[in-house]
Order: structure tokens, then sequence, then C-alpha cells
């Protein structure tokens, strides 16, 4: 059967939820909201090439405009809210922007197959150049290892960026 056309619908069990900021080993995650737009634009920006390379996929095609990046920060939340997706902001113990990370549901960013039915959450992310020279391309994917063990209701993760730490 073939399922790339699908999307799966991202479940959080009964009684747990989605939380709106976890922190560890110095890198904080809070949800993505239109207020973080200049730091997002100029995030963005700096790091497509870089972008790319460790995340992968389609996005972005070049640089980004704040009223097209507000857009898609407003879908963010929305998606946030809904429980379709869950996209946070990533920043530093002194609050410096250093990327964003996103919780999508399988074959939403990678195209479903019988191999990856088994996992529940489509686990992605994305570090500025600056925070990749100082070694938070690793210790994010290592705070998202642990939120996912405990603190989030999602127990099947598949990892999609193209490098891996």
């Amino acid at each position: 059967m073939d399922l790339r056309q699908f999307v799966r619908r991202l479940t959080v069990p009964d009684g747990a939820t989605v939380p709106t900021e976890l922190a560890r080993g110095g890198v904080l995650a809070r949800a993505l909201t239109r207020a973080d737009l200049a730091d997002d634009v100029a995030g963005i920006n700096a790091s497509l090439e870089l972008i790319l390379q460790t995340r992968g996929g389609a996005w972005p095609t070049g640089p980004v405009t704040e009223e097209h990046n507000y857009v898609d920060l407003v879908w963010h939340e929305c998606e946030f809210r809904d429980g379709g997706s869950y996209t946070y902001v990533l920043r530093d113990a002194a609050g410096g922007y250093l990327g964003c990370c996103y919780l999508y549901p399988m074959g939403g960013r990678t195209k479903l197959t019988e191999e990856l039915l088994d996992h529940d959450v489509d686990v992605s992310w994305w570090v500025t150049p600056n925070a990749y020279e100082l070694g938070f391309y690793p210790r994010v994917h290592a705070a998202l290892k642990h939120w996912l063990a405990t603190d989030l209701p999602f127990r099947t993760p598949f990892f999609s960026n193209r490098k891996m730490p």
C-alpha cells in the first residue's frame, strides 16, 4: 500500500499535555509565537545554507520577509493551540536566539512509509551558524531526546534531520 499521500494525526493521550516551555542543559524551548518575529526572520536569513545542510527538506527556499514569516508564525501558533503540530523557538540560558525545533505528524515533513508507521512524531530542528559553532546543534538533539523521554507525550519519535549529531 502506498502511504506517501497520508499524514497521521498527532495523538496526545487523555490527560497528557504538550508543554509550552521546556529547559535542559542550557537550551530553552518555548512555543513559537509572533512575538519571536524579528529574531526568527534574522535567524532564518542568517542560516539558509545551514538549515538545508543539517535539517534538510524543501524549506527555506530563500530569504524570508517579516510579512511572510508573520503568517508562518501565526500558523505555528494555531497549530500548537489546536494540536496539529508543535513548534518551539530555541534560546540559550541568556535568552539568545538559537533556532527552532518542530514536532510534526508523521507524513507531513517526511513521506509516510510502512517502516515509519510505528513512529508517532516527526522531530526536526535547526540552529543558527553562531549557535552551531558554539556546539548547540548536538545539545539541542540531546535536549529533544530528554524531553521526548520525560516531558512530551510522544514515545516513538522519528528524527528526520539530514545531519544527525
